[in-house]
Order: structure tokens, then C-alpha cells, then sequence
């Protein structure tokens, strides 16, 4: 007997298609209700930084690093060369002005010193033998004039006597004019001896004082080579500490070489790198500020330095006041440099948005905080704490300042719990 088989009852493939068909459209509706649109996504309130704007006065300034040096520093260069026989005082010592650093010394000098003595005392015992060959001189043409002066007076008073027998018919003419003429001869030629008597006393006057002034500068050269000889000694210009000592004993050192530098502590300045995009705002006389330990501490720009090097341009700031106490040379601090006054501004708080926007927009938070939403904004100026807000953005009003990178293109975000 034959016996019936039943189908089994089942699902079709065309009901299987039409339900797995159902289940990606309900999960596509889960996601949409979840993540939102195309222009939206959810994302949890606890991995914003959300920041309200405010209003209020904004400070411009910027804050660099800047390493303390000293207020100057003094080159140390022998002004006479030589080999180096001590150094008297070794790196890093306190030094007063005028204290000996380094020794030198130098034989062609000590040589030099000996000749100029030798022809000064030569020159002294010329001017002497001079003077007293002058003195001579002048006594026996004193005496040569005296002589004539008398043999002038006796002529006179011969040639007066002949003019009495003359005219007494007593003499000849002949007689009475030659004691005449004798008489007129004399008396020229004593005017002659007393005019060459009165050049000879200038041109030994002339010829003294020139020999008394070349005298004067051979004493004068004389002392300069000793000077020199002095400075052997290498001093210390100013008072500080010794920084740089550049030589080795036994080491021959030219004149005008640098040896080493002595750092002026009487006070420091601060040698500040500043990024070129302040560099047209950056002058002198602007006020900067140093915190240090609770501390702040006055500054204003004494330079800046035109050439940029890597992006950056120096400056030097010196202390207007006093400065920290045991500060050393090479510290590195924090300084506040003002670049403008402070003004009435709308801001908010720094955060890495500006990387992903470049300040161009920002996600400003609706009213409940639900939802932020993209807004085009604009901003000025900035310090190391705050944006100036010129557009965009109202006093009280939240925005998102943390990083947007995970956003992508989105315009809506949902803010979930």
C-alpha cells in the first residue's frame, strides 16, 4: 500500500531576501536615529572642552622664553704683544677693576726701552754741551762788544778835542777829519756788532727752544715706551667675573688678540627669541613683565635685532628695577612681553580647534546645550590664553575649543550624555 508524503512547510528564498531586506533598513534607521544626518553627528558631552565667550579687557602681549646674561660684557685684548709667562687669575673669579689677569713679556721691548734712555741721556748731554758752548759764545761777543764800545767812546772824545784845536787853527783839516771819520767808522761798527749780537741772541733762543722740545719728546717717548712696558700687565677693565681666558703659558700673544671677557654683574638683561610673525611689533622701549616664584619683575625692550634667522628674531630686555635674587647667567625664564594696550574685547579661551579651523569657524552650542552647530567667525589677536573674537560669537554664548578632527566635513553635532 503506497503511502503519501506531505512537503515540509518552510521559508522561500524570496522570503528570506524580503527579510533580510527589512532588518538593513531598520538598522539603517537605528544608525540615523543614533549618529544623526550626513551634516550631524552624536557625540558625548564628556569628550568636549566647552568654553563660554566673554567679555572683557584683553591684554596683548606674548610670552617668550629669554636667557639671562650679563648687562655687558668687556673684551679683554693686550694692548702689547708678548709671550705669556703667568696668568694670575684663573676662569670664572671675581675680578676688581684694574686687577692683573695676565702677565707677558716681551725682550725687543726691554730692548726698545734701553735705546730710547741711551739716546735721551745722548740728546741731554748735547743740549747741555750746547748750552754752554752758547753761553760762551755769547760772553766773549758780549766782551768783543764792550771792546768796541770803548774804542767807539775814546774815538769820540779824540775826534771832539780836534774840532777845539781845529777850530783854534791849532791842527790841520786833515787831522781833525780823519779823528772825525775814525770816530763815524767806530760808531758803525758797533751798531753792526750790537744788531748781529741781538740775532744771534734770537737764533739761540730759536735753536735752545728747539732743542729743549725734541728733549721734551724724547722724555715724553721715553715714558710711553715705559708705558708699554707696563702694559705687559694685561688688566682687568672692569670690575666681574672672569667668563673667558683663552691662553697657555708660554703662548705668544699679538697685540689687539682676544684673550678672553669679563661679565659686567652689576646687572643682567635678557636675551629673548621671538617668532617673526611679531616682528613688525616688536620696538624698543616696550614693557615685558618676568614671573618668577610668585615674583613679577619689570623689564623693557633695550634692542631689537633686525636679521631673522630660522624664523625668529632677537631681542634684549633689561630690568627696570631690581631683578630675582641669585639669578645666574644662562637661566631661561617666561617673560610676558606687552605689544599693545589693553583693550575692550570679546574672547574666548585657547584650545585646538584654531588647528583644525584656523580660526575661520567654530561650534557655537545651542541655547539648552543639545546641539552645537558650525559658525563662521573671525579673529584677531591673541595671547597665550585667549582669542580675540571680531565676529561671530556674543558674550555668554558656549563653543566647542577642543579638537575637530574626528568632525570631518560635519555641521551639526548632537550632544549626548
Amino acid at each position: 500500500m503506497d503511502i503519501k508524503i506531505e512537503k515540509k512547510k518552510g521559508l522561500t528564498r524570496k522570503q528570506i531576501l524580503i527579510g533580510a531586506i527589512a532588518i538593513a533598513v531598520v538598522g539603517l534607521m537605528a544608525w540615523a536615529w543614533t549618529n544623526g544626518s550626513a551634516d550631524s553627528m552624536s557625540v558625548r558631552r564628556s569628550s568636549l572642552n566647552i568654553a563660554t565667550a566673554t567679555e572683557g579687557e584683553f591684554n596683548d602681549f606674548v610670552r617668550v622664553n629669554g636667557q639671562v646674561a650679563p648687562i655687558q660684557v668687556v673684551q679683554i685684548s693686550p694692548e702689547e704683544g708678548g709671550i705669556v709667562r703667568e696668568r694670575v687669575v684663573e676662569e670664572g673669579a671675581k675680578v676688581q677693576m684694574g686687577d692683573v689677569i695676565v702677565r707677558l713679556s716681551n725682550s725687543n721691548l726691554e730692548l726698545q726701552i734701553l735705546n730710547a734712555e741711551a739716546e735721551l741721556a745722548e740728546k741731554q748731554n748735547l743740549l747741555r754741551n750746547t748750552q754752554v758752548q752758547m753761553q760762551q759764545d755769547k760772553l766773549s761777543n758780549e766782551q768783543d762788544r764792550l771792546q768796541l764800545a770803548m774804542d767807539t767812546e775814546r774815538k769820540q772824545r779824540t775826534a771832539g778835542q780836534y774840532e777845539r784845536l781845529y777850530s783854534e787853527k791849532l791842527i790841520s783839516r786833515e787831522k781833525f777829519l780823519e779823528a772825525k771819520e775814525d770816530f763815524e767808522l767806530a760808531k758803525r761798527k758797533l751798531a753792526l756788532v750790537t744788531e748781529r749780537l741781538r740775532q744771534d741772541s734770537i737764533y739761540r733762543k730759536v735753536q735752545m727752544d728747539q732743542m729743549e722740545e725734541n728733549l721734551a719728546n724724547m722724555r715724553r717717548n721715553v715714558i710711553l715706551i715705559r708705558e708699554r712696558k707696563a702694559k705687559l700687565d694685561v688688566r682687568a677693565p672692569i670690575g666681574g667675573e672672569l667668563g673667558l681666558l683663552d691662553v697657555e703659558l708660554g703662548q705668544n700673544v699679538p697685540a689687539g688678540t682676544l684673550v678672553g671677557q669679563i661679565n659686567d654683574l652689576n646687572d643682567y638683561k635678557v636675551i629673548a627669541s621671538i617668532d617673526e610673525h611679531y616682528v613688525d611689533r616688536v620696538m624698543s622701549g616696550q614693557p615685558a613683565m618676568l614671573d618668577r616664584q610668585d615674583d613679577k619683575f619689570a623689564l623693557r625692550v633695550r634692542k631689537v635685532y633686525p636679521e631673522i634667522r630660522e624664523g625668529r628674531f632677537r631681542t634684549e630686555l633689561v630690568f627696570e628695577g631690581g631683578h630675582p635674587e641669585s639669578i645666574r647667567t644662562g637661566q631661561t625664564f617666561y617673560i610676558d612681553l606687552q605689544l599693545g594696550e589693553p583693550s575692550k574685547a570679546i574672547m574666548v579661551p585657547k584650545g585646538a580647534f584654531f588647528q583644525s579651523t584656523a580660526g575661520q569657524w567654530i561650534f557655537v552650542l545651542s541655547a539648552d546645550g543639545s546641539k552645537a552647530y558650525k559658525r563662521k567667525i573671525r579673529i584677531g589677536r591673541q595671547n597665550p590664553q585667549m582669542y580675540e573674537v571680531l565676529e561671530g560669537i556674543e558674550a555668554g554664548e558656549k563653543v566647542v575649543t577642543s579638537g575637530y578632527e574626528t568632525f570631518g566635513n560635519k555641521e551639526e553635532l548632537n550632544i549626548t550624555d
